[in-house]
């Protein structure tokens, strides 16, 4: 390439000292060059591929400790939006380190893609591409040019807008040293780039490649989070000149809504929610159904996803979350669903309040024979993307229990802790009528029936380690079923990401309905077109339906849907953050886990719903709404202005 070529030669002349005329216009044959890439049809793909490598995509191989496509992860989600806790607790500050190095990463694959798209016309003829060919190529790469722009404009505001190939010497320091544009000019370019990458691109394409609905689908998410940041967006950051880096004026919301609706719509009849397993009024077809839906490859859901496969492209999902009790290779249960999360879900038993009911009309405890007893009308969705105590996985019982309970059954057994309370079970008045364990080595109890019995279950919790059921659950979402125990190793698993599917889209529609309706539209009946959207999702999940468009008059009830659809694809992290509400989710905030015992002389078990003993209380500062700037960034390029609060 160009820049690498000019490169070597500076390096030449640097470390020679050469200053003879030479003549260096000779192309090395160890350097491939654009006639090698873009001459080929092969050698276009091959660039392609690389671009689409690099995509911003917050898959099975991303962590806002690590970044993109690393390959030791560890807690593979951003584990603190409610959905579910972690081993390694962290704040929300970690979200930081990624928007650090991303800005860097960004800006070269940036490049990459201006370089594709500068360099191809040169060699469409004379290569004999078909215009179907060319289309498609330059679609892809306009499509991930505003994907990276979508991820810079999430993470920072306005950011440089770069469209072209920049090179030096041909222009000087001084003219590469680019101002950051607008927040509005930086969604609106992520959303022109979406739209020529329509305009180019075909009905379909290869798995795992870009064709126009994808485009589309991905545009409704752009303005629909631009939408979000223009009406909910207090904070502001004005350059020199009078450009908004930080914010967009509240009058573009509807714009951007209406822009977010239309573009949900053009997927309409070209993508379906996966339903190949689904049964109505049959509970464990539609939780098999909704596990199936991640797994199968001609689902006509997905409308982009990245592909693995073993052994040249692996993660290692399975490996740290799987159950503790089938771990191989050392990581597990770093993904534990919070009981906040797993009462937004319909079928369990309930107070008025929403909270989960463990105890009877007299307050003691509820008894259930088996621990699934308890879980017998959840919704199927939930059962697919939690593992309860006592579920199966892998034709095991999952064994999640935190301890035995000894003491009297008679007349029922009392709550064991005061209520809010943040103590250990092992430092209160309970310690006395409890047997527990602090790890995985735990010595047996004997029953009064003589029987034995660990005294918490083989996936925990283990009041002492961080690996184990930290919740009373763990994830199940993405895990794979049929994947033999034994491989369930770090970097084994080839499961497919899927970054885009047809279930966003009607979430992304109903949204923008809703929000066209609260903010006066009357052109269309947004709440009967948002209501549709979402009971085609809930019938899926097996939830109940609402009843009539009448039923849909909160955001809160799209908003929670949502939640509840796209658990643990790496969502929720974002829309806390666009609806700019994370500070209210999380600051001094504890979540609440569900803990099962087994009462030794009653032969059944109990719940008991509590704060997390480990004390860990979240905090969200305002000013991470907006990400920092690098400082190696901001010392190179004096025309950078930094985001308010670094």
């Amino acid at each position: 390439m160009k820049t690498f070529r000019y490169s070597i030669i500076c390096m030449f002349f640097t470390l020679t000292g050469m200053l003879s005329c030479t003549d260096l216009d000779i192309d090395p044959v160890d350097v491939v060059q654009d006639k090698d890439i873009f001459s080929s049809e092969s050698g276009v793909k091959s660039y392609l591929a690389r671009i689409y490598g690099q995509m911003p995509i917050e898959d099975f191989r991303y962590t806002p400790r690590r970044g993109f496509n690393h390959f030791w992860i560890i807690d593979p989600f951003p584990t603190i939006t409610g959905e579910a806790l972690c081993g390694n607790q962290n704040s929300a500050e970690t979200e930081s380190k990624d928007a650090r190095r991303f800005f860097r990463d960004a800006y070269k694959l940036l490049r990459d893609i201006n370089y594709f798209i500068e360099t191809l016309p040169q060699y469409t003829a004379s290569s004999n591409f078909t215009d179907n060919q060319v289309n498609t190529w330059t679609g892809e790469a306009y499509l991930v040019r505003g994907f990276t722009y979508f991820a810079l404009a999430k993470r920072f505001g306005g950011v440089p807008i770069i469209n072209e190939v920049l090179e030096y010497p041909e222009k000087s320091v001084e003219e590469l040293m680019l101002p950051r544009s607008s927040e509005q000019d930086t969604w609106e370019q992520a959303a022109a780039d979406l739209d020529k990458a329509y305009s180019l691109l075909p009905e379909t394409n290869q798995r795992g490649r870009a064709n126009k609905y994808t485009a589309a689908g991905f545009k409704s998410r752009v303005m629909l989070y631009a939408g979000s940041i223009a009406k909910y967006n207090t904070i502001s950051l004005m350059d020199n000149n009078g450009n908004r880096l930080c914010g967009i004026p509240e009058n573009k919301a509807a714009d951007y809504f209406r822009a977010a609706y239309d573009a949900a719509k053009l997927t309409d009849g070209k993508y379906s929610l996966y339903k190949s397993n689904w049964a109505a009024d049959d509970k464990q077809a539609q939780y098999q159904n909704y596990i199936n839906m991640y797994f199968d490859n001609s689902s006509p859901e997905n409308l982009f996803v990245r592909e693995y496969q073993y052994p040249v492209s692996v993660h290692g999902y399975d490996a740290y979350c799987i159950p503790y009790q089938f771990m191989v290779s050392g990581y597990t249960s770093s993904v534990n669903p919070t009981l906040d999360f797993v009462e937004m879900f319909d079928g369990l038993p309930k107070n008025a309040d929403g909270t989960m009911n463990v105890y009877d009309e007299n307050g003691k405890y509820l008894l259930f024979d088996k621990q699934m007893d308890f879980f017998a009308n959840a919704e199927p969705r939930l059962r697919a993307n939690v593992i309860f105590p006592g579920d199966d996985f892998k034709g095991n019982e999952v064994e999640i229990w935190r301890g035995i309970y000894t003491g009297s059954v008679s007349g029922g057994i009392s709550r064991l802790l005061p209520e809010g309370t943040r103590d250990t079970y092992e430092n209160s008045s309970a310690a006395s009528v409890l047997v527990t364990s602090a790890n995985d080595d735990q010595t047996p109890h004997t029953l009064p029936n003589g029987k034995k019995m660990n005294p918490a279950g083989r996936s925990g919790h283990f009041y002492d380690k961080r690996a184990h059921a930290l919740s009373g659950f763990t994830v199940r979402k993405w895990l794979n079923p049929d994947m033999p125990a034994a491989d369930v190793r770090e970097n084994y698993s080839d499961q497919t990401w899927i970054e885009l599917r047809y279930a966003e889209v009607l979430l992304n529609r109903a949204e923008a309905a809703y929000e066209l309706h609260l903010s006066g539209k009357n052109d269309a009946d947004y709440v009967t077109d948002a209501y549709n959207c979402i009971n085609q999702i809930r019938e899926r999940a097996g939830a109940d339906l609402l009843t009539d468009a009448g039923n849909l008059n909160d955001i809160d009830i799209i908003r929670t849907e949502r939640r509840k659809e796209l658990a643990f694809e790496n969502q929720t992290w974002w829309d806390l953050r666009r609806w700019r509400i994370m500070d209210k989710e999380q600051n001094s905030r504890t979540y609440r886990v569900l803990h099962s015992f087994y009462a030794e002389n009653a032969g059944k078990w109990f719940f008991d719903d509590r704060y997390d003993e480990r004390n860990g209380y979240f905090t969200f500062d305002l000013r991470w709404y907006y990400a920092e700037i690098n400082s190696d960034f901001m010392n190179s390029n004096s025309n950078l202005i930094q985001n308010p609060g670094y």
